[in-house]
């Protein structure tokens, strides 16, 4: 049986750096802990991961359209009516028409949503802000190329 308490000891020791698999296994450890801290914060809200990307790209993007929403999220209409509706309801997003074409809602975040947002990303911002300054400037632009081009494909 693996010793799966760290991520190193749960990787054989028989792949090298170079092996594909050794990065797979580093990034599903590495999104685990990522994620970890802002899933704790909202299950204790009864949210979930999903709610956590819909409040992140709204406020990185305030007065974003649904549709433009539904594209940076890469998911269905249907996928995101449920839980955008809840973050209505729950008074963390605003849903106006845009007074440019009334068919349009642009979404926003109330100030509780603001808030909590802020937290979730504060978590997540100190998390790679360590790690960057850890690894240093060389390492921190690969991981950004890597990212893009992982984005990319």
């Amino acid at each position: 049986m693996l010793d799966q308490s760290t991520p190193d000891s749960f990787m054989p020791d028989t792949f090298d750096d170079k092996d594909p698999r050794r990065a797979i296994e580093r990034f599903y450890f590495a999104y685990r802990a990522f994620t970890a801290g802002p899933d704790r914060l909202l299950e204790a809200r009864g949210l979930g991961r999903v709610h956590h990307r819909i409040l992140y790209f709204i406020g990185r993007n305030p007065g974003i359209s649904v549709g433009a929403l539904i594209d940076a999220l890469g998911v269905s209409k249907q996928a995101l009516n449920a839980p955008l509706r809840e973050l209505i309801e729950r008074d963390l997003i605003r849903a106006e028409t845009s007074p440019e074409d009334r068919r349009v809602r642009q979404l926003s975040l109330s100030a509780h949503g603001q808030a909590l947002e802020a937290q979730l990303t504060k978590i997540q911002t100190d998390l790679l802000g360590r790690a960057f300054a850890d690894c240093g400037g060389d390492a921190t632009d690969g991981w950004h190329a890597v990212m893009q081009r992982l984005a990319a494909s």
